[in-house]
């Protein structure tokens, strides 16, 4: 009985197959979207509250903004570590930066928006630090992931930008508040 040769080429040594590499696409996103719904709790039941009342930057845009750019960029991250784990270059202070970013960001909306009623402005100035130690892991990131993969480096950029332009709003608003 003659044998059939397998028709898929097999995978170049040390990049995981299409199917591991769909399962983890799939787990980098699952975990970005844990953390922004994570980090929206505090939003949603702090927006209506004392920062509805709050003096906001004349530069703040409209709420909607966030959420969806919020979305947009957790998924560029996401896709940023997947091709790096592609690699197999996800590890060790990468890994740890990437997971720090994850827990930085959801702490963020915790600090800024469920903390003030009871810190007041302490909270707005430890929020503002908060977000400061965020974008340096995001400038780590992309000094880790770019030489691993310009397009993941390329990828968090956005991110980065994003975070520079929310510490302003934060800024904004612990020193007015």
């Amino acid at each position: 009985m003659p044998v059939i040769p397998e028709t898929r080429p097999a995978p170049a040594a040390g990049i995981p197959g299409v199917r591991s590499q769909g399962v983890a696409l799939a787990g980098f996103l699952a975990l970005s979207a844990l953390a922004w719904v994570l980090a929206s709790v505090p939003i949603i039941l702090n927006s209506n509250g004392w920062y509805a009342g709050s003096l906001k930057a004349p530069w703040m845009p409209p709420s909607w903004m966030f959420r969806t750019t919020w979305m947009v960029l957790y998924a560029g991250v996401a896709a940023a570590a997947w091709l790096v784990w592609r690699k197999g270059r996800l590890s060790g202070g990468t890994l740890a930066g990437y997971v720090g970013q994850l827990l930085l960001n959801t702490a963020w909306p915790v600090t800024f928006f469920a903390m003030y009623p009871m810190l007041g402005v302490v909270a707005l100035w430890a929020a503002f630090a908060v977000i400061c130690a965020l974008t340096a892991t995001l400038a780590f990131l992309i000094l880790r992931f770019g030489p691993v993969d310009a397009t993941a480096g390329y990828l968090v950029l956005p991110y980065f930008s994003w975070l520079v332009f929310s510490a302003s709003l934060n800024l904004y608003s612990a020193i007015h508040n």
